[in-house]
């Protein structure tokens, strides 16, 4: 056997190729070549160096032409010479490519056409399209008498490349869709909603006097609606892999909702292409002067972020938030993980990611070796995902809710300036009490220190650390309580106590903050009490909260509380008042558990006046050197054993888990955390000489916590002192470092252009991560990426992204493979178009709604989307675009729109994700023990019918409405979503509460009309469809709504369920039989083809 080819290992599908259609017609590489090399050659024969046969590439011209030990794979213009042609049209099992045990079929007579003439005609190669430089083509001049353009529109460039082609096939366009159809295509696709039946009158109003002026009128309106906004960032989430949890084992709950928030801002910004790309790979390393002008702004859903114009505060927050995009990836604290390879997997993702969303490549592939296709290697791989390597987030999160790096995001500029304000006051007491300690400190080892017993305190909240909480019972009067300070002002601790006013109605409950203290089972747990002479209380009580069984401890008298849940201890009379008094409840007496965590505590006052302040614990410890809160050195001790508590210690949520790694897992940042926690909360010694300064810190820390409690905060990009080392991984393994590589960018790819990069400080960020000083960065940055993204010398970001925009208007991409812009990817169905859009795309300055309203206002998009069966058994696929495609909507369309016609829409822009309808434990089965999102709580009121963009999104378990109509996971990302058609999602839409309370009050909106059975049925088709129904339509309707009538009136019970279906309370005083029969039509009515279906 000749072994000059050898025989391909890796199965891929076949990809049909059409011959041309003229037999003198050009064959050319990248249209008819290179496809049918790639499903059956270059996986043996193609890029990956380490897997490639008899040294061939036949995705090269030099190799394929060369001589292999006296053959050559081609000979141009020669097929008998040609060892591709006859290897592709031998008989023989040991010669014929692809080879039987390939498990590929011998090529179609048509393929081997191809290849035949494509030799004869001199075998010319192309680089493949995607990766040639973008060129503006000329816009074609010449059609058929087949293709005319209609006379009355004004031109529009995108036109004649699509007339071209259908010219070819002796076509024309479809007939312009009528102006009906249009109103609520353009509605549906530029704002995820249908049109009112006002918006559709004033429409037809407009067509008739001026058609033209009216459409182009619409266009500019829904463009300027900030349902656009919305809409369009829906299909961005679905790219970007944006979700409300963590994705892995628990999948907790994870603050970021806010950059979901700033896509549909920037959205309706228009913000320009390139710069939405850089704020989000780099938001947090722009310099000042980079940074978007106030007044291109929208507005946050409650205040103006750049209502100053030289506010760069504001705009470096917008831009904070956008950086959140390296955030979105999935991640995991689950027990046994192991942070290198967490550490690996979110940089893959990442680098995959960012390769397919803005670039079109399925890097992943080249994660273990050479791409077997694309000309990425695995060094290129790597390289990439080295920009990730300075991020600052742990690749363990803890499973809470935000984790460092983070931004708060207050309810004013004012404040905003506060926080910033905050962060710049703590960083030099930070600094000076870091000096301080140093002077105090003395590494010995326990040995060294006296064995004595020692009693001392534990402080666990002091001045404003207690938070009243202030959800009170209805009718029921709220305590009097404040905060005080000044000379008149009895203080146990700090400079402020607070005072209560009240009676017994209900307890005064306080949280400290994220902390929980952890006790001994010696210790005795503590609050200071001052009693106001003037108005002694009746009696006072105190619990310490774990749970809802607490047991309440009472000084005073012992008949003035009801009981508890967990019992009621008398423990004496009340201290004398005019003075302070600790009241203390023994730990080991009180059942308090040992090790346990409380997280606060509730003070129950009866009548009178009373001073409260510092908690905390008494501590008594039998051997100072051995006890962690008296020796630093016993308390490294703890933390290098990995202890997950340290009884006694008062511990922060986020301190908890640092607590849990040993040393040389802690970054810069989180030591130094833990030794401000150690020397502010546990360190007895150093109190009283640390007192002046730490007093300061906590009381701006204070303030600074409040802050984060009471405003959302969100995940942000940091960048680390020094980066992590980036490898290429032998084989894709993280425990297998190969080769240490740079930060680069693919080098088939235009070279990266590097710039100086100057950097502000960042806005605060609990845990403080620093970022570079001013000057050019020693490495290459991830803003450096972000603008190579974004060079017009780029040749895939302007095509894939002008491609997602027309998929998302078309429902198909000019490639159909928006992920893959690589040979194995569709080649598109019109190059010159795409290369056209992409350059004017480029041209505009990255200009989103302009190139929208090029699209829209095209006649290729305003056709009829009827068609004729010749013409799909043509073109089945609508490839050519002879005719508007017919879409199913989506999921979150069809929820959406169904609140729409009903009035229950509740139209607030942006905030915190919500809980709508959902079946009953829908989270459990995948949930684990422990997980914050095991239990799917529904929300009641507004956020049952906000819209769907904004329900919350778990990956382990997407929303059944949304997962029916194939809306992604979100676990990894998607850059277009499939169309399936299931017997479920008819079930899903009939069925649905949501559906279902929806007709139900689109029918009490019909019957609140004055109007009679026909009319109210034309209008309730009408509000649906956007067109008025036809006689036979009529007949339906109306002997359905008879029949349903018949129905209810022989079963009144089943017509009064349907009016308790759903949240939403009747306030038609319409009989129920006839509210359940117009609910019935109007449940047909939203299940109607033309109704879940874009035409």
């Amino acid at each position: 056997m000749n072994s000059f080819f050898l025989r391909p290992t890796f199965l891929v599908g076949l990809l049909l190729t059409l011959p041309v259609s003229a037999a003198e017609e050009l064959v050319t590489f990248n249209e008819h070549i290179r496809p049918i090399l790639a499903d059956n050659c270059f996986a043996c024969h193609g890029s990956d160096a380490a897997h490639r046969k008899a040294k061939l590439r036949l995705d090269q011209f030099a190799s394929a032409t060369s001589d292999h030990n006296g053959f050559r794979a081609l000979v141009p213009g020669d097929i008998a010479n040609s060892e591709v042609w006859l290897r592709i049209t031998s008989t023989d099992p040991d010669e014929i490519m692809p080879p039987p045990d390939s498990h590929k079929s011998p090529l179609k007579p048509a393929q081997r056409e191809l290849i035949k003439r494509w030799i004869e005609q001199g075998a010319v190669y192309q680089n493949h399209w995607a990766f040639e430089p973008i060129s503006r083509p000329a816009i074609p001049t010449n059609f058929s008498q087949h293709s005319p353009l209609n006379s009355q529109l004004p031109p529009n460039p995108l036109d004649p490349f699509i007339l071209q082609k259908l010219a070819r096939q002796k076509l024309s366009f479809a007939p312009e869709a009528p102006p009906t159809v249009i109103i609520r295509r353009l509605t549906l696709d530029l704002t995820g909603l249908p049109p009112t039946p006002a918006e559709i009158d004033a429409f037809l109003a407009d067509s008739r006097r001026n058609p033209q002026s009216a459409y182009e009128n619409l266009v500019a309106r829904l463009l300027a609606s900030p349902r656009y906004g919305e809409h369009f960032s829906r299909t961005w989430l679905d790219a970007v892999r944006y979700s409300d949890t963590h994705g892995l084992h628990l999948d907790n709950i994870r603050h970021i909702w806010p950059y979901r928030d700033w896509v549909v801002r920037a959205f309706n910004a228009n913000v320009p292409f390139d710069r939405f790309t850089v704020e989000q790979l780099a938001g947090d390393l722009i310099p000042d002067a980079e940074l978007r002008p106030p007044a291109s702004a929208p507005k946050f859903p409650n205040f103006d972020l750049r209502s100053s114009p030289n506010d760069l505060r504001s705009a470096r927050l917008e831009a904070m938030i956008a950086s959140g995009y390296n955030r979105l990836h999935l991640t995991t604290s689950e027990g046994g993980a192991i942070e290198a390879e967490a550490e690996a997997r979110n940089t893959g993702d990442r680098t995959d990611t960012t390769a397919a969303v803005f670039l079109g490549l399925t890097a992943g592939c080249a994660a273990c070796h050479d791409h077997k296709f694309d000309p990425l290697s695995q060094r290129d791989y790597y390289a990439l995902g080295a920009f990730w390597k300075s991020l600052a987030d742990r690749p363990w999160d803890g499973n809470v809710r935000v984790s460092a790096p983070v931004v708060v995001i207050a309810d004013s500029p004012t404040k905003q300036a506060r926080i910033a304000e905050l962060d710049t006051a703590i960083r030099p007491l930070e600094a000076a009490l870091a000096t301080r300690t140093a002077q105090l400190l003395v590494e010995a080892p326990p040995t060294k220190l006296e064995k004595t017993p020692i009693t001392y305190e534990v402080v666990w909240a002091e001045d404003s650390d207690l938070t009243l909480d202030t959800d009170f019972l209805p009718g029921t009067p709220p305590p009097r309580g404040e905060w005080r300070s000044g000379p008149d002002v009895p203080v146990a601790g700090g400079q402020r106590a607070l005072r209560l006013e009240g009676g017994v109605s209900r307890p005064f409950t306080f949280t400290v903050g994220d902390i929980d203290l952890v006790v001994r089972s010696e210790a005795k747990a503590f609050v200071y009490f001052f009693a106001d002479p003037a108005r002694p209380p009746r009696a006072v009580s105190l619990e310490f909260i774990i749970g809802a069984k607490t047991t309440r401890f009472v000084w005073g008298d012992p008949t003035a509380f009801s009981p508890t849940l967990g019992g009621t201890r008398h423990v004496g009379p009340l201290p004398p008042a005019g003075s302070y008094s600790r009241l203390e409840i023994d730990a080991c007496d009180a059942g308090l558990d040992s090790g346990k965590s409380y997280t606060g505590l509730r003070i129950t006052q009866s009548d009178g006046a009373v001073w409260w302040d510092r908690a905390g614990a008494v501590l008594t410890s039998p051997d100072a050197s051995t006890d962690p809160l008296l020796s630093r050195a016993a308390w490294n001790t703890a933390l290098q054993a990995n202890a997950r508590f340290v009884e006694g210690v008062p511990l922060r949520h986020d301190t908890k888990y640092l607590i849990g790694l040993s040393s040389t897992q802690q970054n810069d940042d989180e030591k130094k955390r833990l030794e401000r926690y150690h020397r502010e909360h546990i360190y007895a010694p150093y109190r009283a000489a640390l007192e002046p300064l730490s007093h300061a810190a906590r009381r701006l820390l204070a303030e600074q916590i409040h802050y984060e409690l009471k405003y959302p905060m969100t995940l942000v990009s940091g960048e680390r002192a020094e980066p992590l080392p980036a490898h290429i991984l032998i084989r894709g393994q993280y425990d297998k470092p190969g080769d240490l590589v740079e930060p680069a960018t693919p080098s088939f790819l235009p070279p990266l252009r590097r710039s100086g990069m100057g950097v502000s400080p960042m806005i605060p960020n609990p845990g403080g991560t620093g970022v570079p000083p001013v000057g050019l960065s020693p490495r290459p940055t991830r803003l450096d990426l972000a603008r190579w993204i974004v060079d017009p010398k780029n040749p895939l970001t302007a095509r894939v992204t002008v491609n997602r925009f027309w998929q998302q208007l078309f429902g198909a991409g000019l490639v159909r493979t928006p992920g893959d812009f690589g040979v194995q990817g569709d080649a598109p169905t019109h190059p010159e178009l795409l290369d056209w859009l992409a350059a004017e795309f480029v041209r505009s300055g990255w200009d989103v709604k302009h190139l929208v309203h090029l699209i829209v206002t095209s006649r290729t998009y305003r056709q009829s989307s009827d068609a004729t069966p010749a013409l799909l058994e043509l073109d089945p696929a609508d490839r050519l675009l002879a005719r508007a495609p017919r879409l199913r909507l989506d999921g979150e369309v069809l929820r959406d729109q169904a609140l729409v016609l009903s009035g229950l829409l509740v139209p607030t822009l942006g905030g915190a994700p919500v809980r709508p309808y959902q079946p009953i434990n829908i989270w459990e089965p995948v949930a684990f023990g422990g997980s914050n999102t095991k239990t799917y709580v529904r929300d009641d009121g507004p956020a049952l019918y906000r819209r769907s963009l904004y329900t919350f999104w778990k990956r382990t378990a997407p929303a059944p409405a949304f997962a029916t109509f194939d809306a992604p996971s979100r676990e990894t990302f998607c850059p277009g979503r499939g169309r399936s058609n299931t017997p479920l999602q008819a079930l899903a839409l009939m069925n649905d509460v949501q559906q279902f309370e929806a007709a139900r009050a689109f029918a009490e909106n019909l019957l609140a009309e004055n109007s009679t059975d026909a009319p109210r049925l034309v209008a309730a088709f009408r509000a649906v469809t956007a067109r008025e129904p036809d006689a036979a339509e009529r007949n339906l309707l109306t002997t359905s709504l008879a029949t349903h009538r018949t129905h209810y009136a022989k079963n009144p019970d089943a017509a009064e369920k349907i009016l308790t279906n759903g949240a939403s309370k009747s306030n038609s005083t319409a009989p129920a039989l006839e509210i359940a029969a117009w609910t019935m039509v109007a449940n047909l009515l939203f299940n109607l083809d033309e109704t879940i279906t874009r035409n």
